[in-house]
């Protein structure tokens, strides 16, 4: 029996803010698929349920061989901001918008930032430890220090970098900024000093909390040569993606006393394998990839991404969160 439906694929991490929105629409139907699916079993199930027109993707990867099993794909969207697993060309390609949460989750990640720091600033796991074991007496032997007064290199500008600018500048700190596609005066009006050398930039900072995308020119962009030019009293921070940091050069540099620690929400495989050589060192603090998706941004983000594909299906889409601007009439 013919049906005037259009299929979405949704992850099954899509709030119920955001499925109501689907609710309302009697021409929409919805179909749920695991976060962890592998790339083989949801190109099978493109297939199954084929036509799909639109999906909403968590971290699944999505290229040439989705688009073909999908059979009328008509809008890509994440939950969230990062597309590094989607195949950008691909899709512009075949016409198909990619869009993006817009600033739904950059509130999150930025006091994920700020968290980080103050975690290692505060020595904070080390303090817990020490009440635990009864080591109370040697506290002093482990101050923590203040992020008053200290300088932190915020690199991307963005919607997160600026929100965690926002955040520093509150705790009386000094931000420079490092971002080659944003004017100098765009960051001098949000009361921070742009910088246009990375490299001589880095040896001023006491913190470094990265906010740029992951491309060809990000991969690798803290390598042994870079993280050299840290002070060795400074921590690094990367809540934006895996690989944008080198983390074996990361792991010498800390073990060496080169760098004093390292707030990590983003690995460069994911999860990252057990036993991995940066989980045992005291001076580093980990998360699973969740500085963007709290309860309060997962419900934004659905809801963001819930509109955008409705946008999209109904020829109007938002035009500030397509990704490849280049498909837009």
């Amino acid at each position: 029996m013919a049906t005037n439906k259009k299929k979405i694929l949704i992850t099954e991490s899509f709030s119920p803010k955001g499925r109501e929105l689907f609710k309302d629409r009697d021409d929409i139907e919805v179909v749920e698929f695991p976060n962890m699916i592998s790339a083989a079993d949801f190109e099978a199930m493109l297939k199954q349920h084929a036509p799909v027109h639109g999906v909403a993707l968590g971290a699944t990867r999505f290229g040439e061989p989705e688009l073909e099993a999908s059979g009328d794909m008509r809008v890509v969207t994440r939950i969230g901001v990062g597309y590094d697993s989607v195949d950008v060309p691909a899709l512009s390609r075949r016409k198909v918008p990619l869009m993006v949460a817009g600033t739904a989750n950059s509130p999150s990640v930025a006091e994920q930032a700020l968290f980080m720091m103050l975690t290692l600033a505060k020595r904070a796991v080390e303090m817990h430890a020490l009440v635990k074991e009864g080591n109370w007496s040697i506290r002093l032997g482990k101050l923590p220090f203040d992020l008053y007064g200290k300088t932190v290199l915020i690199v991307g500008f963005g919607r997160i970098g600026t929100r965690t600018a926002k955040r520093c500048l509150a705790m009386e700190m000094s931000v420079l900024v490092y971002d080659p596609y944003k004017p100098a005066e765009e960051i001098k009006a949000a009361g921070c000093e742009p910088v246009a050398d990375l490299d001589g930039a880095l040896p001023r900072a006491d913190f470094v909390s990265i906010h740029c995308p992951k491309t060809s020119e990000t991969v690798g962009m803290f390598n042994a040569a870079r993280l050299k030019r840290m002070k060795a009293t400074a921590y690094l921070v990367n809540t934006a993606r895996g690989g944008i940091i080198d983390e074996p050069a990361l792991h010498d540099a800390l073990v060496s006393g080169r760098l004093a620690g390292a707030g990590l929400d983003v690995f460069e495989q994911e999860p990252p394998p057990v036993g991995h050589s940066l989980f045992e060192l005291p001076n580093v603090i980990i998360a699973p990839h969740v500085a963007g998706v709290t309860r309060e941004a997962v419900d934004r983000m659905s809801e963001q991404t819930a509109r955008n594909i409705l946008s999209a299906l109904d020829g109007e889409p938002i035009r500030q969160n397509v990704i490849n601007q280049d498909v837009l009439g």
